[in-house]
């Protein structure tokens, strides 16, 4: 299935966008595609919170990474501000999502085919 980005007036995808190309290019309903959007993007959510990696084969994954509490600096004043421990979210991209956006062709399995 082929999904045609061509109707974006902004250089952003947003949820909204995601839901109309659902309405115009699947032919569900409005109503039905902002929901599965909420709900995609409500599940990617809900498993990060609970600390489990999200793997989308082809694109990318998504991790919690902890940061651990270090000392910064206003940069205005200079003064030694301490920075809490935190959390994260990361995102690594696929091989294959790097090789497309380099321009490369990737097979079915995500392996780069040029220069083979």
């Amino acid at each position: 299935m082929q999904i045609s980005f061509e109707s974006l007036e902004t250089p952003a995808l947003t949820k909204a966008h995601l839901a109309d190309l659902l309405f115009e290019q699947i032919g569900l309903n409005k109503r039905e595609s902002k929901d599965m959007v909420d709900a995609f993007f409500d599940l990617v959510v809900d498993s990060l919170i609970a600390r489990d990696d999200v793997k989308i084969s082809g694109f990318g994954n998504f991790q919690i990474r902890t940061k651990a509490a270090r000392p910064g600096r206003n940069p205005r004043t200079g003064e030694l501000i301490p920075i809490d421990a935190r959390r994260v979210a990361t995102f690594h991209a696929s091989h294959k999502l790097k090789a497309l956006i380099q321009g490369d062709a990737v097979d079915d399995e995500g392996v780069e085919t040029v220069g083979r």
